[in-house]
């Protein structure tokens, strides 16, 4: 918390910019391209945070499953805006892990869509089963960062 009494979550931020090919016929992003982006976000902030997830694949043996998936549209992207996918962690309990996300046209800040996903440790054979210490650590520290002195 800050001197305010206030949380301060980590927020990593990425870019993207909108490709024809996720236009639709009247010039605007399809609502599905919303959760890729959402995708985008989410591996950017683990990598910002120290995370890897194609190590915690292939060394862990280990996924995270994605379990539900919510996005509210707010104002449609078009063609070769830029886009500001902010991603936070929002909650880290035992093997779930719950991500919220923004994204912003670059311009002028306007807030286009925002949603959430929730996840769950998956081993190998899609079975539910703990989160590796290390990525629960990161994890939970990005969702509750430390209290400043």
């Amino acid at each position: 918390m800050s001197k305010d009494g206030k949380l301060h979550t980590v927020v990593g931020q990425t870019r993207v910019r909108v490709r024809y090919a996720e236009t639709d016929q009247m010039g605007v992003v399809y609502h599905a391209n919303y959760l890729v982006w959402f995708e985008v976000g989410r591996v950017e902030l683990m990598r910002q945070r120290g995370l890897n997830y194609k190590r915690m694949e292939i060394e862990e043996g280990c996924g995270m499953a994605v379990v539900e998936a919510k996005a509210r549209y707010r104002a449609p992207a078009r063609y070769d805006e830029e886009l500001i996918v902010e991603t936070m962690v929002r909650s880290v309990r035992g093997p779930m892990v719950r991500f919220g996300y923004r994204i912003l046209r670059a311009d002028d800040g306007l807030l286009l869509c925002e949603g959430e996903t929730v996840h769950v440790v998956v081993g190998r054979d899609m079975k539910r089963r703990p989160m590796p210490k290390k990525y629960a650590e990161l994890l939970g520290a990005a969702a509750y960062p430390a209290q400043e002195r």
